[in-house]
């Protein structure tokens, strides 16, 4: 014998709706668990189902004192469905009118667009025009290290940098003053720590070397000196 299928969801749901249409009577959870089963719907599904319901608004629900009852009539439900029905039908009319707005906008646009040749060569043109203009904008990017513009960026990035390098190096030269004048009897600790951290005899200020011209990078570019 082949096994018995089981109730489709949409099966279940007609058939818990129907103790709401045939009694026409208020419910709690625990006492639709107990009819389910005499319906085909197991005890375990009744609550999923009956949420479903409630979800669409197929079965009503409300909570007086501490319990919370499930009804729901014929004619809430037919109310629904017609509600339903007038909303498709809404929509449907929207979609329609949409469409038809878009059908005209294409219409309009395809006008002077019709294939022939001084439109082949019109795009074809400016097919070409795209393409040099691509060209030129990559071999532009080449160029961009030598942009005044951005030479002048990095040159102030530098000045700044410069500035606060030499900002550390006061600040450095002021730690290692006030360590000599308050542990004069650590000074051989203190010189071997300086080495350690790179602090050497010719640790100095750092001095910035004058900008080269923009310009004369350029004509050492087109000499071939770099």
């Amino acid at each position: 014998m082949s096994k018995k299928r089981g109730l489709s969801l949409e099966e279940k749901r007609e058939r818990i709706l129907q103790i709401f249409y045939e009694s026409q009577d208020f419910f709690l959870l625990k006492e639709l668990e107990k009819m389910g089963p005499k319906r085909g719907v197991i005890t375990q599904s009744v609550k999923d189902v009956v949420q479903s319901l409630v979800d669409d608004d197929l079965v009503s629900k409300d909570k007086i004192g501490t319990s919370v009852y499930f009804w729901s009539l014929p004619s809430c439900a037919g109310n629904q469905l017609r509600n339903v029905r007038q909303k498709l039908e809404s929509d449907l009319q929207s979609r329609k009118k949409r469409l038809s707005e878009l059908v005209d906008q294409c219409n309009e646009l395809k006008k002077g667009r019709e294939e022939s040749d001084e439109r082949e060569k019109a795009l074809a043109e400016l097919k070409a025009i795209e393409m040099k203009y691509n060209e030129l904008k990559e071999e532009m990017g080449q160029y961009a290290d030598n942009d005044p513009a951005a030479f002048e960026a990095m040159k102030k990035a530098i000045e700044v940098a410069h500035g606060a390098a030499n900002r550390w190096t006061d600040n450095i030269f002021t730690l290692r003053q006030w360590c000599s004048n308050n542990f004069p009897e650590a000074k051989e600790q203190l010189e071997q720590m300086y080495k350690e951290v790179g602090i050497t005899d010719d640790f100095d200020y750092v001095e910035l070397s004058p900008a080269i011209p923009l310009c004369a990078v350029g004509h050492q570019i087109l000499e071939g000196n770099p």
